[in-house]
């Protein structure tokens, strides 16, 4: 694993960061490259980042502990929990307009099937930010996105979106808190992460920089080569430390709001892979919940859009992808692996039959996802020399 991470930060990647647990104790960790590529700063065991889309299995957690409370069941209609959701509107490709046949559920949200996008450059982001001064509160911003039309009918297929954004808002109605604060005071706290924020300019001087690798001499995903990154065409351009998708500074971005640790995001990952107990003997899951979790909830028609090249033989579940075909996927590692990956590089395992899991992450914005998550996974199971079972 050192040797496959020192090829990658000798080849574009500026710095990289992982923890991998076996049942619930860190058993290795290793940084490579720089945090900083002007200063040259080693990367380090307690340096931050903002992990993006990693957030999201935060996100489906935190709504599935209150699932296991009785306050909704997956096919219950969202309008349930946020009214402006009752009638919603299909724009086609021409442009026209139609109502929806049928509502967006909770399901449709954990599953990425509701019909929403990722677009944020919309009437109702306008009037969301008119209403709020520019605050941006999560709930407030999740109403107005009501008023934009859907891009299909609710549960026709996979597309990534703002689902998550709105599962947020929905855990902060049956919850009655802060986003962020019903995550610390059910996930974070009780697993011991305190090194996990949802808004990071108190510790903004510990997050690595971001970058974007630009090259114009060859394309953009080339064969991993070990030569040092200044022989190669194209260079690494720091974009700053910004997340694109907190829309402002009340907005709890369920979907790509968490900056943290590699060793304090192991904790949340460990727990899962541990039928939801955390090393501090606090359990934020049931054993029963995680199955539900990580078992795909895509049909084959609505996987039609779920091509992603580094998810050959993944299927989708409430939140995560889930190993369902190990020849499709090359992988070695055991069905019903599971996990998410995040836009600048971070990326979660999560596999229960082997109690075990690995935080990675990088910090470069067009991260090689389809390049590095196959061989990582590969590495880490190879690394094991166990009996999948």
């Amino acid at each position: 694993m050192k040797a496959f991470m020192d090829r990658l930060t000798a080849w574009r990647i500026p710095g990289n960061s992982i923890s991998v647990c076996l049942e619930n104790k860190e058993v290795f960790t290793y940084q490579s490259g720089y945090d900083s590529m002007e200063r040259k700063t080693k990367m380090s065991g307690d340096r931050l980042f903002n992990i993006f889309s990693c957030s999201k299995p935060l996100t489906v957690t935190a709504a599935l502990q209150l699932y296991e409370k009785g306050y909704f069941l997956l096919d219950d209609p969202l309008y349930d929990f946020i009214p402006e959701y009752k009638r919603m509107m299909i724009k086609d490709a021409d442009g026209n307009l139609t109502e929806a046949k049928k509502p967006i559920t909770l399901r449709h949200l954990f599953t990425m099937t509701a019909g929403l996008t990722y677009a944020s450059n919309t009437p109702a982001f306008d009037k969301a930010r008119a209403l709020t001064d520019g605050k941006m509160n999560t709930l407030s911003v999740i109403k107005c996105l009501a008023e934009d039309p859907l891009s299909f009918e609710p549960g026709e297929r996979w597309q990534y979106s703002l689902c998550h954004d709105v599962l947020a808002a929905v855990v902060e109605v049956i919850s009655g808190k802060r986003f962020r604060d019903y995550v610390r005071e059910n996930i974070f706290a009780p697993l011991g992460m305190n090194d996990s924020y949802y808004h990071n300019e108190a510790v903004l001087d510990r997050v690595a920089e971001m970058y974007r690798y630009e090259n114009s001499a060859e394309s953009d995903i080339v064969k991993l080569q070990s030569a040092s990154a200044g022989t190669q065409a194209g260079h690494a351009v720091n974009v700053g430390k910004a997340v694109s998708h907190v829309f402002g500074n009340e907005y709890d971005s369920g979907g790509a709001g968490v900056t943290t640790s590699v060793s304090d995001y192991s904790k949340f990952a460990s727990a899962l892979a541990n039928g939801g107990v955390g090393r501090t003997g606090e359990q934020i899951l049931s054993p029963g919940t995680i199955e539900l979790l990580r078992t795909n909830q895509l049909s084959e028609a609505q996987s039609v859009n779920f091509t992603w090249p580094q998810l050959r033989g993944y299927g989708y579940g409430l939140g995560v992808r889930t190993l369902t075909d190990i020849a499709k996927s090359g992988s070695c590692g055991s069905l019903g692996e599971f996990g998410w990956g995040g836009a600048a590089g971070a990326t979660v395992l999560v596999d229960p039959s082997l109690k075990l899991s690995v935080f990675y992450t990088h910090h470069m914005l067009n991260p090689h996802e389809e390049y590095y998550q196959p061989r990582l996974r590969n590495v880490l199971y190879t690394c094991l020399g166990r009996r999948i079972p």
